[in-house]
């Protein structure tokens, strides 16, 4: 690390000069950036994924795309909708309908008649929003219809998840939301213009990745997320890393009293070193995505994975730079030094000490508690009950059901059947319980001697009902000589949870390997790595515990959001939390333990090593996990619930990590394991190339402490 500062001190215009070079390009670039990034969340070898393939080439949409449905309401629904599927079609050509007088389909007609359900198949756009182009056409003629007096609305799953659209929010406005957060919480921190300096950090880091992601798209597919998890994992770990050097860099200064230089130089040596470790940490924990059998979670890891890698660049480069040429002139307007041990978190570490087993078995049993609900988690997407809302579509949507239209009408299943075995197929499929309707329209649903056939089911596929319908469906399916394939969004929900989570213990189990042995280099220790592995399973589980409380089970969903729960968990957040929790979790620990050791080597006594790391690093940490904190709380009045559930899950991990698991279980379990924290078998030491050092501590301030 001092060669490296040397170095980069020694070109300081060189290291400006290229930094702005990039930010400039990746500002420049940025738009060039999203425009590249893919909606494509395939599922290759899933029997659904491949299902819906064919549906959409064959019949030009439907399969993963949930149908759009026109409600209509008054004395004669049934014509008014027969009608409207007539303009429908006229408005939009290669739309498919079904209306109630299709045969079999007569439970769109509801409530004695004056309810009546289109289900609209327009031709799909490709990008983010499927009927990007139809339905504002479908939106006119339903605004047509209103003005010669008939009761419509549009409504559909997917408007409805979106909650009635606009939910693909600038990514640029995120980042402004984000960082204004960070701004109130470094100003409170710093006092002075250092606060900006992490926020430059952060700001060339997150342009710099959109330019690696730019190149990224080059060789391969990355999904459109990515651009929201560089922005505010970004903004957040760009933050956290400059935020440990430049306040070690201003503890050098005003504790250690020398030049300014020299500062830096020392604060690289300590906390550079802690930078490096974690961001290469949380590198590791994000490239686990990268082997899931799935392209667009692998895009997510390989695009995720470049943002802690380039916030540790511009923090190991950058940040020496700014505090050379500007640190002290940026300690305006607080002049005078400020205590770099924060006397409530010693206060926090000598009580902690005092109560060490009673702490532990307190923290522990919260913790627990605050777990145990994700015994009970369901995957899949939102059921209808938790997207209510007082927009137009979703109080058609609830009409509609309320009147008794099937739920699964909204998310059909589809079944790809040979033309000439239709019937025996609908006859098989209408027979299955828990089915409510199935439907083989004429004309444009059946193409290349295939037939689709609808099926609707009596309760939401979401629901523990629905699946087990969706179930008896499959098996069905290719019994009594009924060949063909399931497909829609039911099915592929499914399929998604096989296809990652069946190979989620592969990937758990990688990620703690390499972070183990990556920790154990870093702190010489065996059992500083293991704690600090299983506290951040105990921190995360707690974390998707809370998230089943609020969404799934529905306490606080309506005081927080306004929503009713949703039933269950979106299938790709628990995957997609693990590997940023891990990896920010693990942030945390690696700047709490790397500053005990350093203050264990220097005088050899555990609880003075506690009550320095907790001291030293404990305003720095709970800053850090404030501001994202906030970065989460921002994400997640997105109106679309998927993200929203996401970023409940984040911002519920950060807070329970920083306060519960690492201010204070931590700390607590650090003291009980004594001097086995700092034990480092030769067999470990060998295998990750780093030796235990000679003890340093013999003529240490705390020296006379018996070490313990």
């Amino acid at each position: 690390m001092r060669r490296l500062t040397d170095l980069v001190l020694a070109h300081k215009r060189l290291v400006v000069a290229l930094w702005l070079a990039v930010a400039v390009a990746g500002g420049a670039l940025a738009p060039t950036t999203v425009d590249r990034l893919t909606y494509d969340f395939d599922l290759p070898g899933q029997p659904a994924f491949e299902a819906n393939e064919r549906i959409a080439a064959t019949f030009g949409g439907g399969g993963l795309d949930a149908p759009l449905l026109l409600v209509v309401e008054g004395a004669d629904a049934e014509g008014g909708a027969v009608d409207l599927a007539r303009r429908a079609v006229e408005a939009v050509p290669g739309t498919r309908v079904v209306t109630a007088r299709d045969d079999g389909a007569d439970v769109l007609t509801a409530d004695d008649g004056r309810l009546s359900t289109v289900v609209v198949y327009p031709p799909v756009t490709p990008g983010p929003e499927p009927y990007a182009q139809a339905l504002p056409r479908l939106e006119q003629v339903a605004a047509q219809a209103r003005q010669q007096g008939v009761d419509v609305e549009v409504t559909g799953f997917d408007l409805l998840l979106e909650g009635g659209g606009g939910g693909d929010r600038g990514v640029l406005v995120e980042v402004v939301l984000g960082g204004l957060g960070a701004l109130v919480v470094l100003a409170l921190v710093f006092g002075s213009l250092l606060a900006g300096v992490p926020l430059l950090v952060a700001a060339v880091s997150i342009l710099g990745t959109f330019l690696a992601l730019l190149l990224l798209t080059t060789v391969t597919d990355v999904v459109f997320v990515v651009q929201y998890l560089v922005a505010l994992i970004g903004l957040g770990v760009a933050i956290d890393y400059s935020l440990l050097v430049v306040t070690r860099w201003r503890e050098e200064r005003d504790v250690g009293g020398v030049e300014n230089d020299e500062a830096v130089r020392r604060a690289m040596a300590t906390a550079g070193e802690s930078v490096l470790f974690s961001g290469v940490t949380v590198a590791v924990s994000l490239a686990a995505l990268v082997v899931t059998p799935l392209p667009f979670l692998r895009s997510i890891g390989l695009g995720g994975l470049l943002i802690p890698l380039l916030s540790v660049a511009t923090a190991l480069t950058l940040v020496p730079v700014v505090l050379s040429s500007l640190g002290p002139r940026l300690s305006w307007p607080r002049r005078r030094p400020v205590a770099a041990r924060s006397r409530l978190w010693t206060r926090v570490a000598d009580a902690v000490l005092r109560r060490r087993w009673t702490t532990i078995a307190v923290t522990t049993l919260v913790l627990l508690a605050l777990a145990a609900p994700v015994l009970g988690l369901a995957l899949g997407s939102p059921q209808l009950s938790g997207l209510a809302s007082s927009a137009p579509e979703s109080r058609a949507a609830t009409a509609a059901v309320a009147a008794g239209v099937p739920p699964g009408v909204l998310r059909p299943s589809e079944v790809l059947v040979p033309a000439d075995r239709a019937d025996a197929a609908v006859r098989a499929l209408r027979e299955v319980d828990g089915v409510a309707a199935a439907v083989a329209p004429t004309g444009p649903w059946r193409a290349g001697g295939e037939q689709l056939v609808q099926v609707w089911t009596d309760d939401d596929p979401a629901s523990a009902a629905g699946k087990a319908t969706l179930e008896r469906v499959r098996d069905a399916v290719g019994a009594d000589g009924v060949d063909g394939e399931v497909g829609g969004t039911p099915a592929e929900d499914a399929d998604f949870v096989t296809a990652v989570y069946g190979s989620a213990p592969w990937i758990v189990l990688a990620v703690v390997v390499v972070t183990f042995l990556l920790l154990a280099r870093a702190l010489r220790s065996l059992w500083l790595p293991v704690k600090a592995l299983l506290l951040n399973v105990v921190s995360i589980a707690a974390a998707y515990g809370v998230t089943v409380l609020v969404w799934q089970e529905g306490y606080g969903s309506d005081l927080l959001f306004g929503q009713d729960a949703t039933g269950v968990v979106t299938v790709w957040v628990p995957i997609a939390a693990f590997s940023f929790l891990f990896g920010l979790s693990m942030d945390y620990e690696v700047f709490i333990l790397t500053r005990m050791r350093e203050a264990y080597d220097g005088h050899g006594d555990t609880d003075d090593a506690v009550r320095d790391g907790i001291g030293y690093t404990g305003r720095l940490v709970s800053s850090a996990a404030l501001i994202l904190f906030l970065a989460f709380v921002a994400l997640s009045t997105v109106p679309s619930v998927e993200v929203k559930i996401l970023a409940t899950t984040l911002a519920l991990g950060i807070v329970i990590d920083a306060v519960v698991v690492r201010g204070l279980l931590a700390p607590a379990l650090v003291a009980v394991l004594g001097r086995a924290n700092w034990t480092l078998p030769r067999w470990l030491g060998v295998l990750v190339r780093r030796l235990p050092e000679p003890a340093r501590h013999a003529g240490g301030r705390h020296a006379s402490h018996p070490p313990r």
